[in-house]
This record gives C-alpha cells, structure tokens and sequence, in this order.
C-alpha cells in the first residue's frame, strides 16, 4: 500500500498541536504519522512538498440544499419567505438529471473551497421526478466527497396553512416510506464509510407535528441522525407563536427533537432559554453565516450556543442563497459575525477553524474519524499555498488562513484519494459541468415561466 508523505507545512492538527515545518503520513485511506520535521521515508512513498503551504483537517459542511446550485442568483433582494415562494415554482420542475447536475457542480465547488465531507438537506420531491437522493449520491461518489445525504420532507401545504404550494409537498405515509427505504438502500454505519443517511423533515412552517414525531421515532428505530431547520428568521419565530403558541424551539423539543442524534440549521432567533435547551440536551447547530447575511435573517448566537454546550459546525447553506458556496469563506464569516456582536474576542480564528473542521465531525457524529489531524483518523485533509502575494506576510499562518482571502488549494485528499490537485478538481470535468449547470438553469426557468 503506497504511502503519501507531506511535509515541510505548517500543520494544524485542530486539537491543540501545531507544527511549523510538520509533516503527516498517509496510508491507505488512514492517517499514520502527524508530527514536527521531516518524516521517516520509504521507497514506495510519493512525497508531496508542503512548503510554503498550511495543511489542516478538511473542511465539513453541516447543512447544503445541493440542487439549488442550478437555481442561484434569483430573488436576491428578497426575505426568506419571500425567497421561498418565488423558487418553489421553479424546483417544483426539478428531475434526476437537474438534481445529479446541480449536485455535481455543487459538490465540485465544496471540494475547491477545502471541503471533504458534506451533508444535503433534500425536500423537493416532484411527483415525477425520479429517484433524485440516488441521483445526488450518485454525484458525490463520481467528484469523490464523504457524504451525509438526508432524506428531507414537506407534507404542511399552503390550503393547510404551511408555507409551500400544495404540489410540492407529500403525503405523510409516502414520506415515512420513503424515508425507510432510503436508510435501507443507502446508509452505511460501518468505520471510515463514504456515505451516511439521516432523515429531515423540512421546517416548522411546511411540515406536520405528526410528521416531525412519526421522522424522530423511525430515526431512532433505525439508528440514523435528525435534522431540520430552525428559528431561522422572525418570520418563523411569529408563525410557530401564532399557530403553535411557543417559540420554535419549544415546539420541536415537545416532539422529541433535542439531543446528540439531532442537528438544527440555521437558530439565528434564540431566547435564553432556547440556548440552554439546545447547549444542556448536546443537540447540534448548523451556522450558516453567510446565507443568514445573504437573506438577512440575522446573526446567530455561536459563542453563546458554544459556550451552552451545543455541538456547532458550519454550513454554506442551499446555493440558492449563497451564490458563492466557498465553505472557507464560512470560518472567516463565523469570526466576523461573531465579532460584530460580541466584541473582538468573541471568537479566535483558531475556535472559528475548528468549527469549520471537528466542530462539523461532532455535529454529524464522526469526531473520532474526521475533523482533526491525528494518527488513526481517515486522511481527509486541506493543503493550503500561503506563499503567494496575499498571505506571505502574514504572521500567523493560521490568520492568513481565516482572515485572508481563500488561498489556492494545493491538494485536497479525501479517504486518501486526491480530488483536488493545484488548484483543480481532478474527478470531474468542471468546465463540462458548468456547461451543464447553465442549460439546466435555463430549463427550469422555462418551466415555471
């Protein structure tokens, strides 16, 4: 089994260690040396110079809505509500192919902004569209990202009083089966696996409380994960007090959705008693400062949440309101939020980078596998070039990182494999890709036009 050996970087382990001019060994899909120096050599290794470069742990996505890469740069002066009923007409035309599409060039933008594992949040099923999770887990596999797909659901429609039209959302008996199935045919709970299933139940405002209990029991049956949005923005905070008389929070931990299977997206809109409700149950938090700034629904109380006890992670959030999808620009948008409302040492940039990394593993589960740089975990890492122009003169390399601009990526390897390399996505063809992601663009516009 052929090693690589990197060295000569600045590593980061994210657990407390650091080593200027560091090296670290991979075999296989596992991690087998971190440390200062240069590393024992072997014939058979293939050496990679990681000088001028900072390596770290790769990034993980807590929370993304894939297809909406083939829906971006629309309503983009709109709240959330606003957003959403101008798009569900549109991703009410979304198929296999849009879906493996947008998937793709999502996936590949992940991957050159240093992200190695991803979740999706998928709930738009059209009637008619295929088998559009086996359609985004087939993209995963071809641009080579560990994936933690969830089987989303909408069953609250707008004659019911939700916020979806009617014909997007699902019957509650075809979602439950259907979520089954996709455990069954797609969740894989061994060591090191590629591929992981939760089940989500979209929101407040466009699902069931029957639905939301009927999810959380058959995830716990089946020994899978929960997540869902939440107290997102005011608007959701007035519409659970109207129709539910109880903030966001209270209703779904009524429903049994607290605790550390459970993960939240988004809680910008929290109360005290909310933040200690989520940080004493070890329930995760999904940040995602830029589409919350992007949609302006607010900042999110990270520090407070971190502080409570919540496993906080970061996520781009659907493509639909965050154009960009760079999940490193999140760590850098997580210090600067964090430090417009709380002061200057609200969050270092080193807290901000572990959230970015074993703060998304504690989230999805997998902090003894992913998110940090030691022997013994999966080879899933980021090397960073810092000495061009932009960061050279930076003191701290791992300032340069977080508060400089996104640096090029030299390599990204994840179970060991390179997906990228100087700078470029090896496994797919981009520039076919983009190609594609255009025309789809421009057919689901027609469709709903």
């Amino acid at each position: 089994m052929q090693r690589t050996v990197i060295e000569g970087a600045h590593v980061v382990t994210v657990t407390g260690q650091e080593y200027p001019g560091g090296h670290v060994v991979v075999e296989g899909n596992r991690i087998v040396a971190v440390g200062p120096g240069p590393a024992p050599r072997e014939g058979r290794d293939r050496a990679v110079d990681g000088r001028g470069c900072l390596l770290t742990p790769g990034l993980v996505n807590t929370h993304h809505h894939l297809y909406q890469w083939v829906t971006r740069g629309l309503a983009v002066d709109h709240t959330l509500f606003e957003w959403l009923t101008t798009l569900y007409p549109v991703w009410a035309g979304i198929d296999e192919h849009a879906v493996h599409t947008g998937a793709t060039g999502a996936l590949a933008r992940l991957a050159l902004s240093g992200c190695t594992t991803s979740t999706d949040h998928h709930y738009v099923f059209p009637r008619e569209g295929g088998d559009l999770l086996g359609a985004e887990i087939r993209a995963a596999g071809e641009v080579g990202l560990r994936f933690h797909p969830t089987r989303g659901s909408m069953d609250l429609g707008r004659s019911a009083g939700g916020l979806p039209p009617d014909h997007v959302v699902e019957d509650r008996d075809a979602i439950m089966a259907a979520s089954a199935d996709a455990v069954a045919r797609w969740h894989d709970p061994s060591p090191g696996s590629m591929l992981r299933v939760a089940l989500a139940p979209c929101s407040p405002f466009s699902v069931t409380g029957g639905l939301m209990r009927d999810s959380a029991a058959l995830a716990r049956e089946l020994g899978v994960r929960l997540h869902t949005h939440l107290a997102e923005t005011a608007d959701e905070e007035t519409f659970c007090r109207e129709r539910f008389g109880c903030t966001p929070t209270e209703y779904v931990a009524d429903l049994g959705w607290t605790g550390e299977d459970v993960w939240f997206a988004h809680t910008v809109h929290l109360d005290d008693d909310a933040v200690k409700t989520i940080g004493s149950t070890g329930t995760g938090v999904a940040h995602c400062p830029t589409s919350n700034g992007r949609l302006g629904a607010g900042i999110a109380r990270v520090r407070d949440l971190v502080d409570a006890g919540a496993r906080v992670g970061l996520g781009v959030d659907g493509a639909a309101s965050n154009e960009g999808t760079h999940l490193l620009e999140e760590v850098k948008h997580a210090v600067l939020f964090a430090r417009a409302v709380g002061g200057p040492t609200a969050m270092s940039v080193r807290k901000a980078l572990e959230l970015g990394t074993l703060g998304g593993a504690r989230v999805l589960g997998r902090d003894d596998e992913i998110g940090a740089l030691e022997p013994g975990r999966l080879a899933d890492l980021a090397l960073w070039r810092i000495d061009g122009l932009a960061h050279a003169d930076v003191a701290d390399p791992v300032a340069a990182l977080v508060l400089g601009s996104p640096p090029p990526l030299e390599l990204l390897l994840v179970d060991g494999r390179p997906v990228v390399e100087s700078g470029r996505v090896v496994t797919v063809d981009t520039d076919a890709v983009a190609a594609e992601c255009a025309a789809v663009h421009r057919d689901l516009i027609d469709k709903a036009g």
